[in-house]
């Protein structure tokens, strides 16, 4: 098969990241612009990306799409791309549970399309050192992936094994990592109801220094994004399930932060703002 273009669906903050990396790494890419906003049309023009008219166009004409999506449609739109007939190499780089990540590989199962599983840690890549890609499944396909993103600030790591592994780690991480943004804003929430908030930031800053307890600009960070977290929690949550661990932890993080959607992508709110809603005891956000 000869060289031909990587679809990404769809470039959002990451996705459009992802995309980046890999026209620095030489490939051309494509994405969809139907029903996108003027902002995010300006963001793939300006990163060097490539429109298609349709998504049969996109998978007719690209050897491998890359899928970065929220988690709760990374399902229908693995359907969306099975349906095309598409027969090359599809990446699910979403946090997605190792359950939900086989049931993407079963809708192409038979079709001629192959498969790999991806998880993204790290922020949107732009610099090196900051941002991995996991993968696992057939090597081959997997080294195919990993050549789109050498000598690029994502950083391709082969994990050996099965279609599964890369969603398992990607969200054993995230559990610890974006629950403990959650346990830190419940914990300055009762603080702060009892006046003693001042006290705990101060004994956070002597006792845990770097982290979202201690500091602010770390959990205000948590806000804007809580839209795309809440979804990754109940994913975390039915992983565990899978595996017959408890699934309280992530559930009561999906609560918190499901509080917080109202702030999507609102980088200017506060700590006392995103503290205020998690004290409304009808869940919904402050006036």
């Amino acid at each position: 098969m000869g060289h031909r273009d990587v679809g990404i669906l769809h470039p959002g903050a990451m996705g459009a990241s992802v995309a980046a990396q890999a026209v620095i790494g030489g490939a051309g890419v494509r994405w969809l612009p139907d029903g996108r906003s003027t902002a995010t049309r300006q963001r793939a023009a300006g990163l060097g990306l490539r429109s298609a008219a349709s998504l049969r166009e996109l998978a007719e004409t690209c050897e491998i799409v890359l899928s970065v999506c929220p988690p709760a449609v990374a399902l229908d739109v693995a359907e969306q791309v099975a349906a095309t007939g598409f027969r090359g190499l599809y990446v699910d780089a979403n946090a997605i549970s190792p359950d939900r990540m086989a049931a993407v590989t079963r809708l192409f199962e038979g079709s001629g399309a192959t498969v790999v599983d991806g998880g993204i840690t790290g922020p949107p890549p732009r610099e090196a050192g900051t941002t991995r890609l996991y993968l696992s499944g057939d090597p081959t396909a997997v080294a195919r992936v990993a050549t789109l993103f050498e000598g690029t600030a994502l950083a391709p790591v082969a994990l050996e094994g099965p279609i599964g592994r890369a969603s398992a780690l990607k969200l054993a991480f995230a559990a610890y990592n974006k629950i403990s943004y959650a346990l830190a804003a419940q914990a300055r929430a009762l603080a702060d109801g009892h006046g003693v908030l001042d006290d705990l930031l101060d004994l956070a800053a002597h006792s845990l220094p770097d982290t979202p307890l201690a500091r602010t600009e770390q959990l205000v960070g948590a806000g804007p994004r809580a839209w795309r977290w809440e979804p990754e929690m109940r994913e975390i949550a039915h992983a565990w399930r899978e595996a017959g661990l408890p699934t309280a932890f992530a559930e009561a993080a999906a609560e918190t932060f499901a509080r917080w959607e109202a702030h999507k992508d609102n980088w200017t709110v506060t700590g006392a703002r995103l503290i205020a809603d998690l004290r409304q005891a009808d869940g919904n956000p402050a006036p």
